[in-house]
């Protein structure tokens, strides 16, 4: 290696020029003679010790058989096989090594593949059964909700004491900007304390609306992280899937794009009670028509029993009908299956 090519690097000697021009005096006089090579360039005998180790350590001198003291110059081809031989072998070692390490790892290949399908199955679905666990998620990730809570609430209006909590949490969030919509059913519009916390957080930005069936509770942060209620043929209180899944997550956003377009915002100073809501009763008597009975109609628009009949024989009343079918028949006949005008007939 010549100067200036950094020979740290290599861990070959440093061939510099003075002992580039050492090496073809000695070619010329078939030996190296230290104190005519060092009388040609002027070197002192520290120098000339110098020189004779490079050229020894570069392999370009070598002792003649039987004459140690004595150093014959070698051919560079014969010196440069003779210097690198053990490098070459290393690298070729080396070399071999890399490739066996990469074959044994790339066959790990088809188990990592299966290992990521299984952790991807398991990470896209969490379920908990703990109540406690579950609320204290909730409460976390409405905590660290960055730009928007989408919400379906079945089931009517909600315990007082648990719009209080949800006026609260509510309040903190939009607070922070971040945008909240929420579905409810329609029979949650006369609930004084639901009307109370509609007004409470619509002031602050809040949007809701109301329809007549929704799905289940449903719940998602950022569009990143979807609540769903769990169901198993257990008897225990039902626990929570937590979805994570990107696919997953934007199809139930898909869902409640299409719930929230078909719903009707929820103006408190505005409402009429359910009694005289053309809406419920529609929802009513279209659920009449599918022969729904009475407790399946009441838990698909999310009242008590007792509440839904008596809507359907004030229904029955006004449609001047004596039973279900004939309710149905009438309601028909007056538009109110097809959404027409007629449907203010009832109110």
């Amino acid at each position: 290696m010549f100067a200036g090519e950094g020979p740290e690097s290599s861990g070959f000697a440093e061939l510099d020029d003075i002992s580039a021009a050492a090496y073809g005096l000695a070619v010329e006089c078939g030996r190296f003679v230290r104190e005519k090579i060092a009388e040609e360039l002027s070197l002192t005998p520290a120098e000339i010790t110098r020189v004779e180790q490079v050229l020894r350590g570069v392999r370009l001198l070598q002792s003649m058989p039987g004459h140690p003291s004595e150093l014959t110059p070698v051919t560079p081809d014969v010196a440069a096989a003779s210097l690198v031989a053990p490098a070459e072998r290393h690298i070729r070692e080396l070399q071999q090594a890399v490739t066996d390490v990469r074959a044994k790892l790339l066959s790990l290949t088809p188990l990592y593949f299966e290992g990521r399908r299984l952790r991807n199955r398991l990470e896209a679905f969490d379920i908990i059964t703990d109540v406690t666990r579950i609320q204290a998620m909730l409460n976390h990730l409405s905590q660290n909700c960055k730009s928007e809570l989408l919400t379906v609430q079945p089931g009517g209006a909600r315990p007082a004491e648990l719009l209080e909590e949800a006026r609260e949490s509510a309040l903190s969030t939009l607070a922070r900007g971040v945008r909240i919509r929420t579905i409810y059913q329609h029979t949650a519009r006369n609930d004084l304390p639901t009307r109370s916390y509609v007004r409470d957080v619509t002031v602050q930005g809040a949007e809701i609306r109301t329809a007549d069936e929704v799905i289940d509770r449903l719940i998602i942060y950022d569009r990143e992280v979807a609540f769903l209620p769990e169901r198993s043929a257990r008897d225990s209180a039902p626990g929570a899937a937590i979805v994570r899944e990107p696919t997953l997550v934007a199809f139930l956003c898909s869902v409640f794009e299409y719930l929230w377009d078909g719903a009707s915002p929820y103006v408190v100073e505005s409402q009429r009670s359910p009694a005289s809501s053309d809406e419920l009763k529609w929802s009513i008597i279209r659920l009449m028509t599918k022969g729904y009975k009475d407790e399946m109609v009441a838990r698909r628009l999310g009242m008590s029993v007792r509440t839904c009949r008596r809507h359907i024989a004030e229904i029955t009343e006004e449609l001047e009908a004596t039973s279900r079918f004939q309710a149905g028949y009438n309601a028909a006949r007056l538009e109110m299956l097809s959404g027409g005008p007629a449907a203010s007939s009832l109110s």
